[in-house]
């Protein structure tokens, strides 16, 4: 698996092939668009694929076992005029130590991945230049994976990478493109869009969630296979970080996005928890998440 600390990657890398950070799967629905030419569907996904894979997003040196796993479907909701509307899903996950068990990281939908793109453009990125939305958008989600992926090794790791998203919403924030190209990195444009999500994660206010994030995955998760007990008390532990942060900002977008990849996970680690576990965890989780009762009612099944 991935080593705990890429610094240590890096001093152990001698002698291993290097590869790139990402291993990203890319699916393309474009079944709502009739009579269009779905060839370029298929020169897009290539296009995408070998952007996200092939570029080096850090200075880091991984192995190919150690790529980050993830995928991106896209579904293509117009097509016109070289625009395309699309709500894109992307998620990624890591290996738990000592497991064959691997642990989503995030599973995000993005409802307005909207870009203009003409088959066999080249899309490259330019560090600190904004060239297109496609090519501003698959960095500022290769550089969240990568922040994620991170963050749940080493404390507060993620941060050079977030700071990587926050500096392409700005490039984006001031760029002339279109008004549906424009939607998602708008300050006032939605509280749940890219510049809420890096806000979120770059606040202040949001470290204690951030170090949180470090414990359940290092602390808790990766010492299961070690300890089950242990483990799964270290993560009901932490809880209450997630009420303190939903309670202070109740609009906050970091805590649904943690919720929408960790749900199943957490009802999956508490329904074989303690009686206190079980209902600490569940009480916390129905205060912040209470429209996913359904699921958080199989804990006490």
């Amino acid at each position: 698996m991935r080593k705990f600390f890429y610094i240590a990657c890096m001093l152990c890398a001698v002698g291993i092939a290097n590869a790139q950070e990402l291993k990203c799967t890319v699916t393309i629905n474009s079944d709502a668009i009739e009579g269009s030419n779905k060839q370029v569907y298929e020169t897009l996904k290539t296009t995408i694929e070998e952007y996200m894979n092939s570029n080096r997003w850090t200075n880091m040196t991984y192995a190919e076992q150690e790529r980050i796993e993830c995928s991106m479907l896209l579904i293509v909701k117009s097509a016109a005029d070289n625009l395309y509307l699309c709500e894109m899903t992307l998620q990624s996950k890591r290996p738990v130590y000592g497991t064959t068990y691997t642990t989503p990281l995030l599973n995000f939908v993005d409802r307005n991945f909207n870009f203009t793109y003409q088959e066999y453009d080249r899309i490259e990125y330019q560090q600190h230049t904004f060239t297109t939305n496609l090519t501003a958008m698959l960095a500022y989600y290769c550089y969240l994976i990568i922040g994620h992926d991170q963050d749940s090794f080493q404390r507060l790791g993620g941060t050079p990478y977030f700071q990587a998203c926050e500096q392409i919403v700005t490039a984006c924030q001031s760029a002339s493109m279109e008004g549906t190209e424009q939607k998602g990195w708008l300050a006032f444009d939605s509280n749940r869009n890219r510049y809420a999500l890096i806000n979120n994660l770059l606040d202040e206010a949001f470290k204690k969630y951030r170090n949180y994030y470090y414990e359940y995955h290092r602390l808790g998760l990766d010492e299961m296979s070690a300890n089950v007990t242990n483990g799964r008390a270290r993560i009901a532990e932490g809880m209450p970080v997630l009420k303190e942060a939903y309670r202070a900002r109740p609009a906050t977008y970091v805590i649904n996005t943690f919720l929408d990849a960790k749900a199943d996970e957490l009802v999956d680690i508490f329904k074989k928890g303690t009686d206190k576990e079980k209902k600490a965890v569940y009480d916390i989780l129905m205060d912040i998440d209470a429209t996913r009762q359904n699921t958080y009612d199989r804990i006490n099944e």
